[in-house]
């Protein structure tokens, strides 16, 4: 399936490529936390679309994209759902590129892309990368500001939308983008797109999703500065050829990062490094073409559309979306109606999807074959692990662990290793991959195996920069200064065991320091998660006058369990009342953990503020413990 090596060369040619590959044996029995993943399997040296031909080619009838819209009780039409072949998806995607070369599409233009996981999403991903245009996925969340803002940095003169907005966990329940689109486009009923906002937009395209949302009032149709979606439909399903040759080290993909500490960046991804990530991860943890992996995280974000749709479209393998928007109740029922072979989520994913099944009324039993799936975008609770191989069958489950900026897969576990590393670390580094862990005040200096530092990875995958933003690049994506070897330092705090495992233990800016000592959040939150009566836990620092930073634990009850501010009452009868109190949830990380990480604070929440891709934003939990505290929002 793959061919060649395409390994960057230092100055010297072979002789350098052997020295360069001794001095990584000869540190790898140091005992530095420095690793390099194997060299097998090779490293494809062609483009996304010579890759998918050769998919198409070998597995043109099978499954690709199964896709289902927005069901729910409420609504007056019922989920419909399109299957797409590989022939078929391929017929398409020619379609949808001819049809934009004729409005002017070039390789190198930027296509921005605003639609939840939906087949015309899967055919258009194809579409632009056929044509060598640059696909640009957009939250479809994104306010107007935000919408605006990203087309007007990256200078998008096509973008493509859904005239309503999916909303997670709210099935039918979308937001119309009327709002959206005259806010951007200004007037929507003139003959052509005149946008004082981003002045380099010339066409929007909407696709017509109403059918889905019969509450939401757009008059579409009198609408003229708008192209129907549907137009695009009209092209040649003969083999489209760009305007210019394509090159494997392009950039293909810009890809926002997901703003969990900061704003959101732009970075650059090529046909290299986002087809070998996604082959890549279908070889480790074992994908074949007669697979069904259920995905519902976000076509947008890396996590649903390299994890999830360039590891099965480089296998073969069928994507199934169970909904435009995540909704855990036809998750549930698209693993059971297509006896699904895999599951897809971040922790707060699976968990809800766990809620599904818990409810009884969802699916008559709960589905038979999953077996393998990828957990990613946040740390893991061991806990959750263990449940999930319990109870949703998903023996073969795998963590795989990234940042956009690296394509995004860095390290990952296989299904086997043991369960114990399974369950506590993200495996090791990748084939072609390079991982180490440096003092986050000295990069240069790699530290001791066990010892915790900052993540950082290397190899074909890290992206070729920031778009637009060469300040923040430089401060991300450095060059070694004894081998040249570029590194894409993470902010993430980790450390590494003798075998090569990694254990992510939090963010560098996540770490508390209590009274001088250092306290990691995962530790806390894999305690309280243990608790029956914790759906989830997220805890994070505030400032504390004595010690520095105090612990704060942000609490969600399980289904059954209230919460309580009422500490009259014993830990027994609060316990068989299901009650959650701030003292029963100090005390059950007292019995199990040392004195100092017990939660001074304990706040109780129903839903944490979250990026699109599920990641928990832990810098707005500490701006609300602070507002609470009467302390003000960081500055």
């Amino acid at each position: 399936m793959m061919r060649g090596l395409a390994k960057r060369c230092m100055a010297g040619g072979a002789t350098s490529v052997r020295r360069t590959v001794q001095q990584r044996r000869a540190v790898a029995t140091t005992r530095l936390s420095l690793r390099w993943g194997p060299d097998e399997p090779a490293l494809y040296t062609g483009t996304i679309p010579q890759h998918f031909s050769s998919i198409v080619s070998s597995h043109g009838d099978r499954p690709a994209v199964i896709a289902r819209s927005p069901s729910s009780p409420s609504l007056s039409v019922s989920a419909d759902e399109t299957s797409l072949s590989y022939h078929a998806l391929d017929l398409l995607s020619n379609r949808l590129a001819a049809s934009l070369a004729s409005i002017g599409v070039r390789k190198g233009d930027r296509v921005a892309v605003s639609l939840g996981n939906t087949p015309d999403f899967a055919a258009l991903t194809y579409a632009i990368f056929k044509l060598g245009a640059v696909l640009v996925p957009l939250n479809p969340g994104f306010n107007d500001r935000q919408v605006a803002a990203a087309l007007k940095h990256l200078a998008v003169e096509v973008l493509i939308i859904g005239a309503v907005t999916d909303l997670a966990y709210r099935p039918g329940k979308g937001r119309c983008n009327q709002p959206l689109l005259e806010s951007i486009v200004g007037d929507l009923h003139g003959p052509t797109v005149q946008s004082e906002t981003v002045p380099s937009l010339r066409k929007v395209i909407v696709v017509d999703n109403r059918i889905s949302h019969p509450d939401i009032n757009f008059n579409l149709e009198a609408c003229r500065a708008l192209t129907p979606f549907s137009i695009l439909l009209d092209g040649s399903d003969r083999p489209i050829t760009p305007n210019e040759p394509l090159d494997p080290h392009e950039t293909v993909n810009i890809q926002f990062t997901s703003g969990t500490t900061s704003t959101p960046k732009a970075a650059m991804l090529s046909h290299r490094s986002v087809l070998n990530n996604g082959a890549l991860i279908a070889n480790r943890m074992g994908l074949v073409p007669q697979d069904r992996i259920v995905v519902p995280p976000p076509l947008f974000h890396c996590f649903g559309s390299v994890l999830g749709y360039m590891a099965t479209a480089t296998t073969g393998a069928a994507i199934l979306f169970p909904s435009p928007a995540f909704d855990p109740v036809a998750t549930l029922r698209m693993c059971v109606d297509h006896d699904a072979t895999g599951l897809y989520g971040v922790s707060t994913m699976l968990v809800a999807v766990l809620e599904a099944l818990d409810a009884g009324d969802v699916v008559d039993s709960p589905p038979q074959n999953l077996t393998k799936g990828i957990v990613a975008g946040s740390s893991v609770p061991e806990s959750l692990m263990r449940t999930l191989y319990a109870r949703l069958g998903l023996g073969d489950v795998v963590i795989c662990y990234g940042m956009t900026e690296t394509s995004p897969v860095s390290c990952m576990t296989a299904p086997s290793d043991p369960l114990a590393k399974r369950t506590a670390s993200v495996g090791v580094p990748m084939p072609h991959t390079g991982v180490k862990i440096v003092d986050p005040h000295d990069r240069n200096r790699i530290l001791p195996l066990g010892e915790r530092g900052e993540l950082a990875a290397a190899g074909y995958l890290v992206m070729k920069g920031y778009y637009g933003d060469e300040e923040r690049t430089a401060e991300a994506r450095l060059a070694d200064p004894e081998d040249g070897t570029v590194w894409m330092y993470s902010g993430d705090e980790a450390e590494m065991d003798e075998d090569g495992y990694v254990q992510i233990t939090g963010r560098i800016k996540d770490l508390i320091i209590r009274g001088g000592e250092n306290i990691h959040p995962l530790e806390v939150e894999d305690c309280l998660m243990t608790h029956v009566g914790v759906r989830e836990a997220s805890v994070v620092g505030v400032p504390d006058e004595r010690l520095g930073e105090a612990v704060a634990a942000f609490v969600i009850p399980a289904r059954g369990w209230k919460p309580s501010d009422d500490d009259a009452a014993t830990i027994e009868e609060s316990e068989q009342q299901h009650t959650l109190t701030p003292e029963t949830v100090r005390a059950w990380v007292a019995t199990r953990l040392s004195k100092h990480l017990v939660p001074k604070y304990v706040f109780w929440i129903d839903e944490y503020p979250k990026t699109a891709s599920g990641k928990i934003q832990k810098f707005k939990l500490r701006d609300t413990a602070r507002e609470k505290l009467g302390l003000g929002k960081t500055k």
